[in-house]
């Protein structure tokens, strides 16, 4: 596995090698000692989702406030845009986002560690993202940053309204929001 730095470094993109041939493809999806020798991801996963969206869905932006969720993502069908905002006021990168496109094609992975809001838009007609996450569901400190706010200014690639849920419709802007120390 390749492991790349974004412009938040603690926000890790991960390459796996990636063997193809006229049989199908072959790679290693998650292996725990690689990740904590190359990207010092040490986190304990205890739970794993699957989601399945259409074109122009926009899930996001969601964070648990207590209780707080790394997430390792991937896309297995289709494409997204997904997004990593830093909610750590102890962080020189509060308030800055990042913006992958994870695909089934590229088979690239996000590492988001706890303190993010988590985001992403369907880019192809559907698709199917799977992730892992070092703590569990906990629905009374599940918190949403509005996916639009303007002081965040996420360069979504929207190519029509997105489609968003009503708890995602009722997010707070991040100046208004339950953040970390």
């Amino acid at each position: 596995m390749k492991i790349l730095q974004t412009k938040i470094p603690d926000v890790l993109l991960i390459e796996p090698r990636f063997f193809e041939d006229e049989r199908g493809f072959f790679y290693e999806s998650y292996n725990e000692r690689v990740l904590r020798e190359k990207a010092n991801i040490v986190e304990h996963f205890v739970q794993d989702n699957h989601s399945r969206s259409t074109k122009n869905v926009l899930r996001g932006l969601h964070y648990q406030i207590k209780q707080p969720q790394g997430k390792l993502i991937k896309v297995v069908i289709g494409e997204v845009f997904d997004v990593a905002v830093d909610l750590r006021t102890s962080s020189k990168y509060f308030g800055q986002w990042v913006g992958i496109h994870l695909s089934a094609k590229n088979k690239q992975q996000l590492w988001i560690p706890a303190g993010f809001a988590h985001g992403f838009l369907v880019i192809s007609e559907y698709a199917e993202t799977l992730y892992k996450t070092t703590d569990y569901y906990a629905p009374e400190y599940e918190r949403s940053i509005l996916w639009s706010d303007p002081d965040l200014a996420i360069a979504w690639p929207l190519e029509a309204e997105p489609i968003v849920s009503a708890k995602d419709k009722a997010g707070k802007r991040l100046k208004e929001a339950e953040v970390f120390a």
